[in-house]
């Protein structure tokens, strides 16, 4: 069987799921559950030392919500730990006694001074914790502090703070990143530069989620007032996948270990993460919408596809897909498919057929008795079909191999060009003529 057991800048567990900093880790109670349910390790809810952190009392969440239901994403106002700093180091010295093979790494934000961090680093380092994360990502209320956001959203500050940390503790320093910037290459390349072991990404994005109409307020609303938050959940997992890609692929950062965070929900999800240069994956939302033991589920889901693709190990999947993310202009401009139609599995529904029609080519005819066709002709492959068609599998597309005949022009179709650069349409290329 596949080894699932991770060891992240020497932070050994016993699989790659571990739960992120956030409610679910924010007291001793709640981790023992944790690892009692089977997950790997754990970042501790974001330490600090100012005494006049208070959480409301009332509504932390906002919420978007799928057709079904289904929670998509939540918008999260909740601060950092408000619990006594003693009593969440106390509690994690205890259960990191009693789970000695489980990952204990614990979260930090304190003002950006010298001398703050040197007083809570040897703090937390006695509790023999495995490693510690700098929280620069919290886009909320203590952003307005000059922490969280604040700093991950200067890299001269990233890089400053890193430095004082890898001078004063023994332990792995894990930067974890904002996605509240323009480009988060350039926050990674401090964290490098400031000698940290890691990052770990995306922490929320910024966000109103809803306004509520009868009361004219942003949700989550506290007494008619509301409040930007961090999004987080599923629907924010294509834009951590992007910025843990953007990193893998820097040349400056190449190499450089990954936390990967950001809509984690199923085993799938995880894989996509590893095979984008993590080393591991940190989960929340699926933690508080199903509770500890969906875990188990991806735990079992990730052994079982790793078996049937062969994988040994996490790290053998992790930085597989990165060679294949490249820019745009590098994609292959030749390459040529067409969408096909199940007619066995087509349930008539027409999505498909309203779609191309009124927004794509007009490439799929209807008959009078519902019968929905591609017309080669007009089709260009864009996959528009694929994706509003609610039956899996009903519609796909077909590659068209060199030497296929190109039903739009008639012509045996290519070989594939390098880029724009070389391809014939380009009129600066040295094809052209072909």
């Amino acid at each position: 069987m596949a080894d699932l057991s991770s060891d992240f800048v020497g932070i050994k567990s016993p699989n790659p799921f571990w739960l992120a900093s956030a409610p679910p880790t924010d007291k001793e109670y709640n981790v023992r559950r944790a690892f009692d349910a089977g997950w790997g390790g754990v970042v501790w809810k974001t330490l600090g030392q100012d005494p006049h952190v208070v959480n409301v009392n009332g509504p932390r969440y906002g919420a978007i919500w799928g057709a079904d239901r289904r929670l998509l994403g939540l918008n999260n106002i909740e601060l950092i730990t408000d619990r006594p700093l003693e009593v969440n180091l106390r509690e994690i010295k205890a259960v990191k006694r009693d789970y000695p093979d489980r990952a204990m790494v614990v979260s930090l934000m304190v003002p950006c001074e010298e001398q703050a961090w040197k007083e809570i680093l040897p703090l937390v380092e006695a509790t023999g914790a495995d490693g510690i994360e700098l929280n620069f990502g919290c886009p909320h209320g203590m952003s307005e502090r000059g922490m969280g956001a604040a700093v991950g959203q200067v890299p001269e500050y990233i890089e400053m703070v890193a430095r004082w940390c890898k001078q004063t503790t023994r332990m792995p320093v894990i930067v974890k990143l904002t996605p509240n910037i323009t480009d988060i290459r350039y926050p990674a390349r401090a964290a490098k530069a400031g000698g940290a072991d890691a990052v770990s990404l995306i922490n929320t994005i910024n966000s109103i989620t809803s306004v509520n109409l009868d009361t004219m307020s942003p949700e989550p609303s506290i007494d008619g007032k509301g409040s930007h938050g961090g999004f987080c959940g599923p629907a924010v997992k294509p834009i951590a996948l992007n910025m843990v890609a953007e990193i893998a692929r820097d040349a400056e950062t190449a190499g450089m270990p990954i936390s990967g965070i950001g809509g984690v929900t199923t085993w799938r999800d995880a894989a996509e993460f590893l095979a984008l240069g993590c080393g591991n994956v940190q989960v929340c939302t699926a933690a508080m919408t199903y509770g500890f033991k969906v875990v188990q589920e991806m735990i079992s889901g990730l052994s079982e596809w790793m078996d049937q693709k062969g994988y040994v190990s996490v790290a053998e999947v992790s930085g597989r897909a990165v060679p294949n993310v490249t820019d745009w202009q590098y994609l292959n401009l030749n390459y040529v498919a067409k969408a096909r139609i199940d007619q066995a599995a087509c349930i008539k529904c027409g999505r498909c057929y309203a779609a191309c029609e009124d927004t794509s080519h007009q490439a799929i005819a209807m008959s009078p008795t519902r019968v929905f066709t591609v017309k080669d002709d007009e089709c260009v492959g864009c996959n528009l079909c694929v994706n509003v068609c609610p039956v899996e599998d009903c519609i796909t597309l077909e590659p068209l191999s060199a030497g296929t005949l190109d039903e739009r022009t008639g012509e045996a179709v290519k070989p594939g060009y390098a880029n724009w650069t070389s391809h014939p349409n380009n009129p600066a290329s040295t094809t052209a003529a072909e």
